[in-house]
């Protein structure tokens, strides 16, 4: 190997190398009907430890259509080993769409006069998160465009303190995560010490000739500051990160490579891979086939990693790749500034992307548990210190799911309860029962059981494991 590969670098050029790139891309699609090798990489993939970026493009390019079929049916089961049927559910909270950047694809750039310029005060925010609240989000994350001036680090301060205050009738938020633009050491300590759970930030795409053209202005056009914000973010001890890409804004095949080349630096610099790794198709760049395969690849590649899929995605799609891989779910989603406790006027239109699925958080908890899934609210990971290697060496393991099963029924009790509709309800209470019966250790069961009883007729919240 010619060229300088390294995923220990500090340096994007040496993790996110090129070459190695198109070296991988040119293997792939030498071997992509190659049955010996393909049967291995399966193998291998069985063992539930993850495959190398080389190794999963062979399985994104295999042509051979009962391979195709083993690769899904292999995600299905990693994922249900990993995090069982289990979706966890969150909303967007976009806090300000003043931006100084210049990124061609995204209505906040800054020459777009089109837009409304919004910026929430603290007592806006106070109502978004009441309404947020109302609806039954316990989990948040933070948008908000790059401005110095306008949204400055301590602005997006006040604004998780302001949000983890509020107690509105049996309402919190508790777990705020940050998606927001790279920034310093200093500002990410400042970050942690906030106390958020994860920290995200899409590479958008990993070419770096598509990037400089993408992002012409701004300080979002620094490649290498940009590629390298998880190594400043993890410095500074935040445990949890989330990346990804949008997939259609540059070749799929590089960008599906960049990403578990990502994935792979941070294994090797830090010792812990991603938290989460956001998967979402640029204004249909891609179609559903492969779309599922992206999907289904990155869940065997990265098999502990948690997985999100927006609203930007459609009823029919999100609900195949549930079945392939994604574990993480927003619901009744807002994408303007300020658009959950007023409806946006049409011609004050603050948005960052239309959505594609426009359905209540109720509608789509009542969706998820009819298909048999088990709609999490539940934070306690973070809560009760289990982040970083601690939570990968026991989602590893496999014994996360001792707590998250219990977790989970509690946290949608309380949905249930304090929020869901009738028809909702009476799905779920029905879910509940079942799902109680797979409880395997009969002390937690009878400690789940009577915590659900304090839910509902002592109205206490907030148990977990």
């Amino acid at each position: 190997m010619s060229y300088n590969y390294n995923p220990s670098s500090q340096k994007a050029e040496e993790f996110i190398n090129h070459e190695e790139i198109l070296e991988t891309l040119s293997y792939a699609e030498k071997n992509k009907n190659n049955v010996e090798l393909i049967d291995q990489i399966l193998a291998k993939a069985r063992l539930r430890k993850g495959l190398s970026h080389r190794e999963a493009a062979v399985l994104l390019d295999c042509e051979i259509p009962e391979k195709v079929e083993e690769i899904f049916e292999l995600a299905r089961q990693i994922k249900q080993d990993f995090y069982g049927n289990r979706i966890v559910m969150f909303a967007p909270l976009y806090l300000s769409n003043y931006c100084v950047n210049g990124c061609v694809y995204c209505p906040y750039h800054m020459k777009n006069k089109h837009i409304a310029r919004k910026k929430l005060t603290q007592e806006e925010i106070r109502r978004e998160v009441i309404a947020l609240q109302d609806m039954g989000h316990k989990r948040l994350a933070l948008e908000t465009g790059e401005d110095p001036v306008n949204n400055p680090m301590e602005y997006v301060l006040d604004s998780i303190k302001t949000i983890y205050s509020i107690k509105h009738k049996n309402g919190a938020i508790r777990r705020v995560n940050v998606n927001i633009a790279a920034t310093t050491v200093e500002n990410y300590r400042k970050l942690k010490e906030a106390g958020i759970g994860t920290y995200i930030l899409f590479q958008e795409t990993y070419h770096k000739k598509s990037y400089l053209e993408l992002h012409p202005t701004g300080p979002k056009h620094d490649y290498d500051y940009h590629t390298t914000a998880m190594d400043r973010a993890m410095e500074a001890g935040i445990d949890d990160v989330g990346i990804g890409v949008l997939f259609g804004l540059d070749k799929y095949r590089y960008e599906f490579a960049g990403l578990l080349m990502h994935a792979e630096h941070l294994e090797a610099a830090f010792g812990v891979g991603p938290h989460d790794i956001d998967t979402n198709d640029f204004d249909n760049g891609i179609n559903d086939d492969i779309f599922a395969k992206l999907v289904a690849c990155i869940r065997i590649a990265v098999p502990y990693t948690g997985m999100i899929v927006s609203t930007r995605e459609s009823q029919k799609s999100r609900e195949r790749v549930l079945h392939l891989g994604i574990s993480q779910i927003s619901g009744g989603s807002k994408t303007s500034v300020g658009g959950y406790a007023e409806p946006e006027p049409e011609e004050e239109n603050s948005a960052q992307f239309d959505l594609s699925d426009t359905r209540s958080l109720d509608d789509i908890v009542k969706w998820l548990m009819e298909m048999g899934y088990i709609p999490s609210f539940c934070t306690a990971c973070y809560r009760e210190g289990r982040t970083g290697d601690r939570f990968m060496s026991l989602c590893k393991s496999g014994q996360i799911q001792n707590c998250c099963q219990p977790n989970a029924l509690m946290t949608l009790k309380e949905y249930l309860t304090d929020y869901a509709s009738p028809a909702t309800k009476e799905v779920g209470e029905k879910l509940i029962l079942k799902e109680l019966e797979q409880i395997p250790n009969e002390n937690v069961r009878a400690i789940v059981i009577d915590h659900l009883r304090a839910i509902e007729e002592e109205n206490r919240r907030d148990f977990r494991f």
